[in-house]
Order: structure tokens, then sequence, then C-alpha cells
């Protein structure tokens, strides 16, 4: 026993190995670590079917270089009077062994990098499993036993350098640090196997121990393996970096053209100087922005980072309009508004703003591209369009109420006229003793007078009334109407002149109804009581009508007020807040046309609860004063001390009995005619009418063309032009004596009076004025 212990030490000590193939050894090892390395880099930066890939070729580099190196090991290893081979189905198996581990373990560490040390030790013990794997494919004249010392140690290094392999791999490691880290793995895999066979010992047998039903591999044979493998790893890792060259030759290229990309949708970009282009994060911070924005909000390079709130106006960022924004883009994909916007002065602008959502490959937001344009000019020209859309409306309104009241004008007034005259001879023949019955007419003649006043209203707003404008002093005027200008307790009534004010060029009648109506409505507008203020003031013309000045003459209360919204329409006719029975509607609407048919204008100013004010603008008197024309209240009427003959021509039957009635009342022989035709037939039959009371509107011959007529033929005769509706033609016989309809008895007489005085003068126009406001 002694003796074949000794002739064991003896062969085991007698065993050596070429330095050259261990040295070839150790150099194949550092290879396939640094190839594997460098494979499993690839493998954690790809995805789908080039992860798999890189997965296959960095097991394949790495088991197989441990294959190599062993076996190169163990080429380098003799045994003086040994003859070795290997048995090719272990030895195969010892090939399969590492690279099936070594897959395992990348793929496991690559999905769970917690898994490291299970993987490590599953590799290491693999790796050994290889290695003695190898050494059992060994054919020879020996048996082989291990020190198990030597043994621990080789599974120990196994295990160590397979942990160290795996965290190598799935670090983020340049080309230095990898080439370092598979010099250093070489080196350990090499000091396994070689502190494996240290552990090793070759115990001849004396006759090679057959293996049945597995032929043989020499190890020439076996070093042409060794050098194919080799050759697919140094294959493998010289297309690694191929196809490194070339994904980075195709990186560069595609990161070149997206430089150049970049470059030009910056230009694109910072080129667009109208249009202010943001890029926002999720949270509405401003990340970047254009030229275009800093010349339209005014801020620098210091507005990234901030909320992009801050361009908002503050009632908009109170309302969370500017959440609610980023909230529609990101639910819809867009946002398009308009709104008030704020630049870093202060100044506002009025802004088209669109919040486009940019989303990543995954669709989760990345953040907005903002939008942003100054519309203000188009703003004012929409305005300015909607300004002239509703004066063109208003104008077409008015068109329509002046070609209405025209019409309605006429008929009312001719039946006015036939209830007033009616109305006063019956009041003259009723006995005088009956105060009841009196009183009863007179409420019926204030009705028709009434009746008459509506009707000068709706002339005034339409434009169409008959005005006299005369030189009127304001102060003087408004001091003639304090008995009108008196109400009820608690409306105090205050007048504030300067002691030099112009005149102003206005019907004066007109004017005192026109304040008469915007005292009514101040007071209706303090059904508490209050302070109702009548005051003038110069003014400078600014581009109206009159060249030179104008006389604002302004009547304010401490009202209630009006909206916005009331005071946009209060103009408007028959728009009343009165209530039903009221109000008519034209007081404001008669004011208004009154300004505007004598050159001036109506401002009206309100608030709610700070009361109103009216401004009627009149354009100062170019000539000096002239007397009052307006007509004083009619005195009882006394029978005429001259006995005309008169002939009434009008188409109403009622106005006609009515007028003849008054006519003969006063003393005068009347003929009637219901046309034109017929009264120019009974002209050429007396020769004896001296004055023609006519009406104008009158089925196929007017009142005019009468006029004409009867001029051509008797020329001495008289004419008085009766008409209720003042839009009459300009020719050469429209300066006739006129008497506007409704007219009573005294303003029927007076203008018989003018019209035999002056002739045929023109000019000679007879307004009805009421006896009462």
């Amino acid at each position: 026993m002694q003796l074949r212990l000794a002739l064991a030490d003896m062969h085991h000590h007698a065993a050596f190995h070429d330095p050259v193939l261990v040295a070839l050894s150790i150099l194949i090892a550092a290879l396939a670590s640094y190839t594997a390395l460098d494979l499993a880099t690839r493998m954690r930066a790809a995805s789908g079917r080039a992860r798999g890939s890189w997965l296959i070729a960095a097991a394949i580099a790495m088991g197989g270089g441990i294959w190599s190196m062993h076996f190169v090991g163990m080429l380098a290893f003799s045994q003086p009077g040994i003859e070795i081979s290997y048995d090719s189905f272990l030895t195969l198996l010892s090939l399969v062994i590492p690279i099936v581990v070594a897959a395992a373990a990348f793929a496991v560490v690559g999905r769970r990098p917690q898994a490291l040390l299970a993987s490590g030790l599953a590799m290491g013990v693999g790796i050994s499993g290889m290695h003695y794997t190898g050494m059992a494919a060994m054919r020879m004249a020996a048996v082989i036993q291990y020190d198990p010392r030597w043994v621990v140690l080789s599974i120990l290094i196994a295990i160590s350098a397979s942990i160290v392999a795996l965290w190598l791999a799935f670090r983020n490691t340049n080309a230095i640090q990898r080439l370092f880290a598979g010099l250093v793995m070489g080196l350990a895999v090499s000091g396994m196997h070689y502190a494996a066979m240290e552990g090793a010992m070759f115990l001849p047998t004396g006759s090679l121990a057959p293996q049945p039903g597995h032929p043989g591999v020499g190890q020439a044979p076996l070093a042409f393996v060794l050098a194919g493998i080799t050759i697919l790893i140094l294959s493998i890792g010289i297309a690694a970096a191929v196809y490194d060259r070339a994904s980075a030759e195709r990186a560069q290229r595609e990161a070149d053209a997206l430089r150049r990309s970049e470059e030009r949708f910056r230009l694109l970009v910072e080129g667009i100087a109208d249009h202010a282009i943001f890029m926002l994060d999720p949270d509405g911070r401003v990340g970047n922005w254009n030229l275009g924005a800093r010349r339209l909000m005014g801020y620098g390079d210091d507005i990234v980072g901030t909320s992009y709130t801050i361009f908002h106006a503050e009632e908009d960022r109170a309302a969370g309009a500017p959440a609610r924004a980023l909230i529609e883009a990101a639910r819809e994909g867009k946002s398009a508004v308009e709104g008030w916007r704020v630049r870093k002065d202060g100044s506002r602008f009025w802004a088209e703003a669109t919040i486009v959502a940019v989303r990543n490959e995954n669709g989760a937001i990345a953040g907005f591209a903002k939008i942003v344009r100054d519309v203000s000019e188009r703003r004012r020209a929409q305005e300015a369009l909607d300004r002239a859309r509703e004066a063109l409306m208003m104008s077409q309104k008015m068109e329509t109420i002046g070609q209405l009241t025209g019409g309605v004008a006429h008929d009312f007034n001719n039946l006015l006229a036939a209830v007033l005259g009616s109305l006063e001879l019956l009041k003259k023949r009723l006995p005088a003793d009956d105060p009841k019955i009196q009183r009863l007419v007179e409420n019926a003649m204030q009705g028709a007078i009434r009746g008459a006043s509506l009707t000068q209203r709706m002339l005034a707003f339409a434009r169409k009334q008959d005005l006299r404008p005369a030189v009127v002093d304001v102060r003087e005027l408004v001091r003639g109407m304090a008995s009108l200008l008196k109400f009820e307790a608690g409306i105090d009534v205050e007048t504030r002149f300067p002691m030099h004010l112009p005149k102003v060029k206005v019907d004066g009648n007109q004017l005192e109804l026109a304040i008469l109506n915007l005292a009514v409505n101040a007071r209706d507008a303090m059904p508490d009581g209050g302070l109702i203020i009548i005051a003038a003031r110069e003014e400078q013309g600014e581009g109206g009508p009159s060249s030179g000045g104008y006389v604002a003459l302004s009547v304010s209360d401490t009202g209630c007020g009006m909206s916005d919204e009331i005071l946009r329409h209060a103009q408007e006719p028959f728009f009343t807040t009165k209530g039903v029975g009221k109000g008519t509607g034209l007081g404001l609407s008669m004011v208004h046309g009154l300004a505007e048919q004598s050159g001036g204008r109506l401002v009206l100013k309100s608030r709610p609860g700070e009361g109103t004010t009216a401004d009627i603008w009149l354009p100062i008197a170019e000539e000096t004063a002239v007397p009052d024309q307006r007509i004083a209240a009619p005195a009882p009427v006394a029978r005429s001390s001259r006995q005309l003959s008169v002939l009434v021509v009008d188409d109403d039957l009622l106005v006609l009995e009515n007028t003849a009635a008054m006519l003969e009342d006063l003393g005068h022989v009347v003929v009637e005619a219901r046309s034109g035709d017929e009264a120019l037939s009974l002209l050429r039959r007396t020769r004896t009418v001296e004055l023609v009371v006519t009406d104008y509107a009158m089925p196929g011959m007017n009142g005019l063309q009468l006029a004409s007529a009867i001029a051509a033929e008797r020329p001495e005769t008289v004419i008085l032009l009766s008409t209720g509706y003042a839009d009459l033609p300009s020719d050469t016989r429209s300066s006739l004596p006129r008497l506007a309809k409704p007219f009573d008895q005294a303003a029927l007489a007076k203008a018989i009076e003018a019209a035999i005085g002056a002739g045929e003068q023109s000019g000679s126009v007879v307004a009805f004025r009421p006896k009462s406001a």
C-alpha cells in the first residue's frame, strides 16, 4: 500500500503544464469574458428579438470561452508515459453546460436584478460542473482523485467569478472598464481551472480504460475544435464591433438629420415674430418660447419655469380659466379661446390662444404647446362693424318708424282735428252754468290735445316734424317753464346756468317739450323724492354738424339710474321701463330726434343707484337774437272783423265739416270740396272765393298740385295749406302758409289772419301749440 501511494505521488508531481498554452488559455478566458460583458451590455439596452439575440450571443461567448479555456488548459497539461484522449459525448456536454447556465443567469438577472446572488451561485456551480465533466471526459491509463480542499476552492472561485461577471454585465461601463473587467474575469476563471487541476491526482493503472459506446477524441482533433470555438468567439466580437460601427454611423446620421431638422424648426419658430409660441410642462410652467413671445409679452428668459397663468388677466385667474384650458387640452387634445392677456408692463391686448397637448410614445401628457396671437385690431374692426351694423339697423328702424309715423300722423291728426274742432264748437253751445258738462268737454279736449302731443313725439323721433328753429336763450326758456316744473312734495328742481351763456338755434316749443319730458322721466326715477338739476354749459365742437361750439343743456336726477343694458336701448322708440299704461316709450326718442334734427345730439350717462344725466347738445346760434316767435297761449276767439269767402278742400268728410263749421262760426262764408278736381270746378264757377284752405294729402291731386293750378288760374287767391304730416316735397309752392293738424279755432283764425296779411310770402308756417303740456 505504501508503495502504491509513493508511485501515485511520483506520478502526480511528474505532471507539468506548457506555459505557452497556459497563457493562451488565460487569454481566451479574458477575451471571452470581455466579449460576454460587451454583449450583455447590448442585451440590456435592447428589447424584443434583439434582446434575445444578444442574450444568446453573450451566453455562447461566456460559456464557449470558459470551455475553450478549460480544454486549452488540458492540452497544456501533460503526464509522462500517459496518453490522453477525450470522450466525445462528455466533451460536448461540458460545452453545453456553461452555455446554458450562462444564458439562464443572464436572462434571470436581466429581468430581476435582485436575483444576482442566486444566479451567480447557479452559474458558478454550472461552470464547476463543466470543469469536472470535462475532466471526466478524459480517457487515459490512470485514475483521477481530487483533494477536497482544492475542489471547494475551485467552486468558490467559479461562484465568485460568476457573481462578478453578472454584476458587471448589468452596469453602465465604458470600453476600458469592460476590458479591465474581462482581464480580471479571465484570470479568475483560469484560476478556478488551475486550482481544480492542482487538487487532481492521476494514479496510473497500466492500461487505458475504454469508454464503451462513446468514441474518443484525440488531442489533435480537440485542438481543431478549440480553435473553431475561439474563432467563433472572435467572430462574435468582430460582428458586434461591426454592428457597433454601423449603429454608430446610423445614429450619427440620424443625429445629424435630427439636428438639422431641429435647427430648421428652431429657425422657423424663431422667425415667426407675430405669433407667441410657448412650450409648457404638464403643470403649465413655461419651458421655452420663441422670439415672437418675447416681443409680444415683453418678458425675458427669466420667465422660464414660471406658471403661464402670469399672462392672464386677474379676473381670468380668479375664475380658474387657465387651469380649465389645460384640462380641456388634455381631454380633447386642443383648447382654443379668446380673451384678454397681460404684458409685462401691465398693458392688455385681446389674444387668440390655442393650446395643444403633446404626448409621448406611451400616450402620456409630456407637455403643451401654446400659440398666442394678438388680434386686437381684428376685435376693434369687429366692434366697429357691429357698431355700424347696429347704426344701420337703427337707421332702418327709424326709417320704418318714420314711414309708419307719416302715414299714421295724417290720418290720426285728421281724426284729432275733427274731434278737437267739434268739441270746441260744442263747448261754445253748451250752457255755461253746468260745470259738470263743461268739465267733461274740457277733459275730452285735453285728451285730443294729448293725442296731438303723442303724434308730435312720433314725428320728432322720426325727424319728420316741421321745426321752426329760432335763436333761443336757453336760460330764459327754462325760467319761463318754472310753472310747468313744479312736482309733488319731496322733489326739488334747481337750475344752474352760467352768467354768460351763448344762445342756440332750436325750435323753442319742441325744446320746452323735450325739457319737460326729461324732467318727468327724472321725477319717475325718484319715487321716494330727490333732486332734479337743470344746467347748461358751453362745449367745443367734436366734428359734429356745427362748425362752432355747442351748448350742452343737461337734466340730472338723483334717482335709481339705469344699467348698461337699459342705457343701450333707452333711446329706442317704444322702449320703456315704467310698466304698462305708464309711459309711451317715445319721450327720449322725441328728444333724440329733436337734437339730431337741430344739428346736435343726445348723450345719456347713468349708473345704477347714482342717477341719470341727459345732455342735449345744441349748436350755438351764429346770428344775433330775434324776438321769440313762439305762439302765445290762445285767447278766447272772437268773430272775424272781415267776412271772407273761403273754399275748404279735404278728402276727409269729418275734417271738412269740422273746418267749415269753425269758419262759419268765425263769420266767414264757406264752400266745401272733397277733392282737388272738385275744388277747381267750383273756383271756375265761383269768382268771389278769396281764400282756399286745402289739405295736402288727398287722392288724385294733392294740396301742392292744387295750389299750383289755382295760382295759374287765380293768382290773387290766398292759399292756406293744412297738413297733419310735415314731410313735404321741396318745390316752388312748398313755402305756402301752413296750418298744422290738429288745430283749434284760435289757431285757424290766426293762420287765416297771417295768410291774408302776408299774401303769398313764403315760410309762413303756423304750427299747433297745445294749450298745456
